[in-house]
């Protein structure tokens, strides 16, 4: 590296030794010819392109064939098998919590492991139990869970535990593998997640015909209730005595439908994700999953939260992701999963259990001593290509991120000092090309973003096709990019120019063509600089992902050094080699580029849901995310590319190239030509009818329909043809949440529903002493699915008991807010409670009874009620039967059924 500064022209040492013609010592002071070909660069980008597709294939597309029965055997997973189970489970339709269907889900889980019980090896125990989880409550605190309470009733979960007969201590160390029977209303779940029990079920067959040779048992839960808020674990943790031997915990989810099932949680002991990487056919893994989740960016909860938080355990969490735009829609199907994806994570979780279920070493991989040396014991982890997990631990990354950073540190200070000012200036300018490089590509690719809802009928119009955001995004983040360090790299030349006229020997042909070469390498230098700061940044705040900048900043160094600053014979700066580039860019190519399409891919799909309170979020908003994020990875990942197209003559065919494709896709997306939803990914539509008796006398009526894709309702409306009136001028508060933009209709809204179902917030009590308390009776009538808002500005605490039995269901207490409230969430089973005593606790001042909105006095709310109906009235039975196809009501903890109940009570009773 001090070679190649002193050799580059940036040093003032070069001009006190003058370059002699006559002097046969010295190198020639001719410098090759100025141009490349256009054909090479475009040939090096299509080929990079045609390779970070490839990279992406293999790592995430290609699945393994289907097993048969016969094929598999008897100790094998069979995906044929495991298929049939997830038909049948998901011909019972939506099966949520309370429903009949849910009831004949589990009765079909419990039947299945029943059969395995019975044809078990005879040295292998299997014990199948129908658990029935009583009334409980999950306070957590964590992501989404701060300022809730979780209260359930009446859950009814499959528990299999296979052990060897003669082993003793077999049933004292338990591996828990775990994922839920139930769906939300408006899937049969075919991804979401049958396909996670149909594996558990094949997976419970082929551990039984494994298990006498095992040390420890194999604990699989069916549980349900995860989608009301991870209630099933919860119940298993706090009230089945078998999870007091549990050492491991294991959760199977999917996020989407079909794939690979990824890793995309691990730890916090490195036991397990060690043990998985050795033994597992088709690894698949990602750190930069684990930090995305943990940073809250993904608005998600799994059971292993609980598993890990509550219980204390280690473990793997695996998902589904592939098609997530299809997440808790009607598209949830098993048409759209596809062949190979169960027996991708069976034959993984087979190899992994067989593994860890022989060792001696499980009961030292609790999460307990992990947390203590968490920053030291976490671990890294990636696949390569879906055949091969890299595994190493944080303190090997400090290790080795610490001496990367200390000898670039080294290797630029030393250069810049041998250099002196021309060098440092020189190393300024070329960053101000790649600063200049990333205004212009990102200013481009938000222009273009902010443009497209005037274009199309749907703000985003390429969730459908996904394919568009290339000529949409990307196309104008390279033209950006390519404009911006154009303008970087003619300063920098101009700066050059100036260092090397005091070079009196040269020629003005020779200079001028040496100042183009040593403008390009700067730019090349300036790309790990750009990886360097990262990666100081990732090592200083110990992001996991943090090895992405190292594999981008090393072997371009490590390739420039080698061909360059080592090899090169000339004194004279001289063109960049094919060889730099194509060497440089082989590995961080190999490590990276699926992942980064990935991200995109899905960052696109969460846009079908992405409004968590319909009508708050400005539509440009995903537009610009998706364009930013594309123009970013752009500037990261061409950065070594685009320093060589200074000398090709390319530039100018690139930008039309680019330009003309961005053309082409506005084009499209302006004549609708694909469109921007189809029948298999669906924008979300939900539609409720809802009877509010909030601060009124007599109860309104109404049906209400709301997107949590952005974008009008206009197309859906008048299809639909009901009366539907759109607007911002009649807000919902559905207590969870609130539609700021929606349609509503009045007509026809008086049938399928009675003021017998209106439910009842009655004083019991109110004391007015030194501590005000006040009892509340909650009749919920005949919901067992309901959430109640409680506002902490005037309320410091409460307890809820069932009124019917007395038991104490919320303790005093370990309270959270958010903007003042605290949410209660209650599911229970058929027969769950629906009378409910809330014991309220004053604030010492109550603040007052009314507030003013918009110069008006408003009665201020203390409690906010809302009870959950799963039946179509006979109005949203027909909006729903007129829904365009490509549309799909969707289904969360927080939404409410297709009737809802509305109820307050005034700080001001």
């Amino acid at each position: 590296m001090r070679e190649r500064f002193q050799s580059e022209g940036s040093s003032s040492a070069d001009s006190k030794q003058p370059i002699s013609h006559d002097n046969p010592s010295q190198p020639p002071t001719k410098a090759p010819p100025p141009h490349r070909s256009p054909f090479v660069w475009l040939t090096l980008f299509v080929a990079i392109v045609y390779s970070s597709w490839t990279v992406y294939h293999y790592q995430y597309l290609s699945l393994p064939l289907p097993l048969t029965a016969d094929q598999a055997g008897k100790r094998g997973f069979s995906e044929v098998q495991a298929l049939n189970h997830v038909r049948a489970l998901t011909e019972l339709g939506p099966h949520s919590v309370g429903s009949d269907a849910l009831n004949h889900a589990v009765q079909y889980v419990l039947s299945a492991s029943e059969e395995i019980k019975k044809t078990a090896h005879w040295e292998v125990d299997v014990e199948v139990e129908l658990f029935n989880a009583k009334s409980g409550a999950n306070i957590m605190t964590g992501g989404l869970f701060n300022g809730k309470t979780l209260v359930y009733s009446d859950l009814d979960h499959v528990i299999v535990r296979i052990s060897p007969k003669y082993v003793s201590q077999a049933r004292e160390n338990a591996i828990l593998v775990s994922s839920h029977i139930d769906t939300v209303f408006s899937t049969g779940g075919a991804g979401d997640c049958s396909s996670c029990v149909a594996v558990m079920l094949e997976l419970a067959r082929g551990v039984s015909q494994w298990a006498h040779g095992f040390k420890h048992s194999v604990i699989i839960l069916f549980n349900t209730g995860e989608e009301e808020g991870l209630n099933g674990a919860h119940s298993f943790i706090t009230q089945h005595p078998w999870s007091k031997t549990v050492r491991m915990a294991i959760d199977l989810e999917a996020m989407g439908i079909g794939g690979k099932s990824t890793i995309f949680q691990a730890g916090p002991n490195p036991w397990a994700i060690e043990n998985f990487a050795l033994v597992a056919k088709y690894p698949s893994g990602q750190i930069i999953s684990q930090d995305l989740f943990s940073s809250g960016v993904i608005k998600s909860a799994t059971d292993f939260q609980v598993y890990k938080e509550l219980a204390g355990l280690s473990g793997l969490d695996f998902a589904y992701t592939d098609n997530s735009a299809v997440y808790h829609t009607k598209n949830d199907k098993v048409e759209l999963l596809k062949p190979g994806s169960l027996q991708h994570l069976g034959e993984n979780m087979l190899a992994f259990l067989l593994q860890i279920a022989r060792s001696s070493d499980l009961s030292k991989s609790s999460a307990v001593e992990a947390e203590e040396n968490a920053g030291q014991n976490r671990a890294i982890y990636f696949d390569i290509l879906g055949t091969y997990m890299i595994v190493f631990r944080q303190h090997f990354s400090n290790l080795l991120n610490n001496s990367v950073i200390m000898q670039s540190l080294l290797i630029w200070v030393t250069s810049l000092i041998v250099g002196g000012f021309p060098a440092a200036i020189s190393l300024a300018l070329s960053s101000l090309s790649i600063i200049l490089t990333w205004i212009f590509a990102v200013g481009l690719a938000v222009l273009v973003a902010f443009t497209l809802p005037f274009l199309s009928s749907s703000p985003t119009p390429y969730i459908a096709s996904p394919w568009l955001v290339f000529g949409l995004f990307a196309a104008p983040a390279l033209v950006g990019a390519l404009i911006g360090q154009y303008i970087g790299y003619l300063i920098l030349q101009k700066y050059l120019s100036k260092v090397y006229s005091k070079r009196r020997q040269l020629s003005p042909i020779i200079q001028a063509d040496v100042v183009k070469f040593d403008a390009e390498r700067w730019l090349y230098k300036a790309g790990s600089v750009q990886w360097l700061v990262l990666l100081i940044l990732g090592n200083y705040y110990k992001i996991g992902s943090t090895y992405l900048a190292l594999v981008w900043l090393v072997p371009p160094a490590f390739a420039y050094g080698l061909l360059e600053a080592t090899l090169s014979p000339a004194r004279l700066p001289r063109p960049l080699k094919l060889a730099t580039l194509v060497m440089g860019l082989v590995v961080p190519i190999l490590l990276s580029a699926g992942n980064f399409i990935r991200l995109v891919d899905t960052l696109i799909a969460t846009w079908v849901r992405f409004d968590r309170n319909p009508g708050s979020t400005p539509e440009w908003l995903g537009n610009v995310i998706v364009a930013t994020f594309i123009a970013v990875v752009m500037c990261l990942t061409l950065v070594y590319l685009l320093s060589y197209v200074h000398l090709s003559g390319v530039k100018r065919v690139t930008i039309l190239s680019s330009c003309l494709l961005l053309a082409l896709s506005l084009a499209v997306v302006k004549l609708e030509i694909v469109p921007p939803f189809t029948e298999h990914i669906s924008r979300t539509v939900n539609v409720v009818h809802v009877v509010d008796t909030t601060g009124k006398q007599d109860p309104i009526s109404f049906v209400s329909m709301f997107s949590a894709t952005p974008g009008k309702l206009t197309k859906e409306v008048e299809q639909i043809n009901e009366g539907f009136v759109c607007g911002r001028n009649n807000v919902v508060d559905f207590v969870t949440f609130s539609v700021k933009y929606g349609c509503w209709t009045q007509n026809d809204t008086e049938g399928g529903w009675s003021k017998s179902e209106l439910p009842l917030l009655n004083i019991d009590s109110d004391t007015q002493g030194k501590k005000r308390i006040t009892q509340v009776v909650i009749d919920t009538r005949f919901s067992t699915r309901w959430t109640l808002a409680i506002n902490f500005k005037e309320i410091e605490d409460f307890a809820l008991k069932d009124a019917g039995s007395s038991d104490e269901l919320v303790p005093v207490g370990g309270k959270s807010s958010v903007d003042g409230w605290h949410t209660i969430q209650f599911s229970g089973g058929q027969k769950a409670p629906t009378k409910f005593v809330l014991t309220l606790f004053w604030q010492e001042s109550s603040s007052r009874s009314a507030e003013a909105v918009d110069g008006k006095k408003h009665d201020l709310q203390l409690l906010k009620l809302r009870t959950d109906i799963n039946r179509l009235t006979p109005k949203v039975d027909r909006v729903l039967s007129k829904l365009p196809r490509w549309c799909s009501p969707f289904g969360k903890s927080t939404s409410p059924h297709t009737l809802a109940f509305l109820s307050s009570l005034p700080v001001d009773f």
